[in-house]
């Protein structure tokens, strides 16, 4: 007997859907749920069917960012710099759907897909900053396409925000109920018109990835290894404020 898959995969009339499937710890991202989502983009990239890959989820919340209790710290932040690098060098455009709750590390799968969608139930916060660390990889495609000015209020305050405020920051493209005409439009859009368009529209964000992406992982690591963070992360698996909260 194997276990259920953490990624589940589909096609839609040339859309490649990635749906992530991992309830039990809120799709958090786990060194299993990387692999798995990597592999299915890698396999989305080379099917001549596949025209766009659509990423979504099960429960209520799209992605709760690193998985702690699974794999402590380990390479997590490395792994998220290369999944994000993945989907900006994929070949075809990347769009996810979410309507529940995107946090932390979360939020650096969303910023980097090509185009986001969300629902009236989807919230966002980088809760990092509350826990003693930063949004340090996350931040790299969330600085990239999002209003500097909004994305550092969220990223120094924590604060949750809706889909409205997503929407108008530019962390999220619009809201579901255009989701139809976006596939539409990629599915009557040539293969080569896509790769060649997608190497434009992420040139910022790949820039960004080959100047901070090892820099930042590391420094995400060195953040989480902290004594500051430990006290902060054991204090929201307790349910209690960490000392700092005031």
């Amino acid at each position: 007997m194997t276990d259920a898959p953490l990624v589940r995969r589909h096609t839609d009339r040339a859309i490649e859907v990635l749906t992530l499937d991992s309830p039990h710890n809120r799709n958090a991202l786990s060194a299993a749920l990387i692999a798995e989502l990597s592999a299915a983009l890698d396999s989305a990239d080379t099917d001549p069917r596949v025209r766009a890959v659509l990423i979504t989820h099960t429960g209520g919340t799209f992605c709760a960012g690193a998985d702690l209790k699974a794999d402590g710290v380990g390479s997590g932040p490395k792994l998220l710099v290369e999944l994000i690098r993945q989907i900006a060098e994929l070949s075809k455009p990347v769009v996810a759907r979410l309507n529940g709750h995107a946090r932390a590390g979360g939020l650096g799968l969303l910023a980097a897909c090509d185009i986001a969608v969300a629902g009236s139930a989807a919230t966002f916060a980088f809760t990092e900053v509350r826990l003693g660390l930063a949004a340090s990889v996350a931040s790299i495609p969330v600085l990239a396409g999002t209003d500097p000015r909004a994305a550092a209020r969220y990223l120094l305050t924590g604060e949750a925000f809706d889909t409205a405020e997503a929407v108008r920051i530019g962390l999220v493209t619009a809201w579901d109920e255009s989701l139809d005409g976006i596939l539409a439009g990629l599915r009557a859009s040539s293969p080569q018109g896509l790769a060649a368009t997608k190497e434009i529209t992420t040139a910022a964000l790949r820039q960004a990835l080959a100047a901070e992406g090892d820099r930042l992982a590391l420094r995400s690591r060195e953040l989480f290894e902290s004594a500051q963070a430990a006290e902060g992360v054991r204090a929201a698996l307790e349910r209690r404020n960490p000392p700092w909260a005031i």
